[in-house]
């Protein structure tokens, strides 16, 4: 059985970086939602490094070592605020530290950073979403039960949970984040849209795509609906 992913985090960090300000121990692991697959997320702050990211097993356990300085921590939380999606903050905001109490301010900058949330979302990028669903919901409707359609069906149900949390003022994410986004989406707001998704998504695969289709809709219904002829954008704007 593997060892406990807290003392095998903290034993790491002090036989690798003896001299570390701070580790995070982050992910699964620390949330509850631990599987059998899953790793340790370790953030390692340092006064100087080489900033990387590396893959190792230690004592049993995979592990993904993410070594950083305070200016390379902001860096990086400032490039994923751009793409609205908060790996680097939540990693060190919601980590377990594992070597006392430095690298305060470092974690207070990513707390405040995840809570405010992302930044508003520009009109004409709202725009564009409404255009590419649109368009995918076309294709979708026309497409024949094949490859194609199972292409497209998957792009809707992106598209539109992107388009969901964008319109919201959410964070967003990629694979099981941009699942467990959403969830935090229905669980603020009272709604249901991670499950009719993921319904409408089966549904297509299986060859009924009006499920699917509906649930793009409501999320277009309140930014305007489809939007197709009309469309405009510049070269500099596409």
């Amino acid at each position: 059985m593997p060892t406990d992913p807290v003392d095998t985090a903290r034993a790491l960090v002090l036989e690798r970086f003896p001299h570390a300000v701070q580790a995070w121990l982050g992910g699964s692991t620390t949330a509850g939602r631990a599987t059998a697959t899953s790793d340790l997320d370790v953030t390692v702050l340092l006064d100087e490094a080489d900033v990387h990211r590396e893959s190792l097993v230690h004592d049993g356990w995979p592990v993904e070592l993410f070594v950083h300085t305070a200016e390379s921590v902001a860096l990086f939380v400032a490039k994923d605020l751009a793409r609205r999606r908060p790996t680097m903050a939540r990693l060190v905001a919601t980590g377990v530290p594992l070597l006392g109490e430095g690298g305060d301010d470092v974690r207070r900058h990513c707390r405040e950073v995840l809570d405010a949330g992302p930044p508003p979302v520009a009109a004409d990028d709202l725009e564009q979403r409404r255009y590419g669903l649109s368009d995918l919901l076309d294709d979708l409707t026309g497409a024949a039960h094949d490859e194609e359609a199972t292409a497209i069906a998957v792009e809707v149900w992106r598209e539109t949970a992107e388009l969901a949390l964008a319109a919201a003022g959410a964070w967003s994410g990629t694979g099981k984040w941009l699942v467990r986004e959403l969830h935090a989406l229905d669980e603020r707001r009272g709604t249901h849209l991670t499950a009719a998704l993921d319904l409408g998504l089966h549904r297509a695969l299986a060859g009924e795509r009006a499920s699917l289709t509906a649930v793009a809709d409501e999320v277009l219904a309140p930014l305007g609906g489809r939007l197709w002829a009309g469309f405009h954008r510049t070269a500099a704007q596409a």
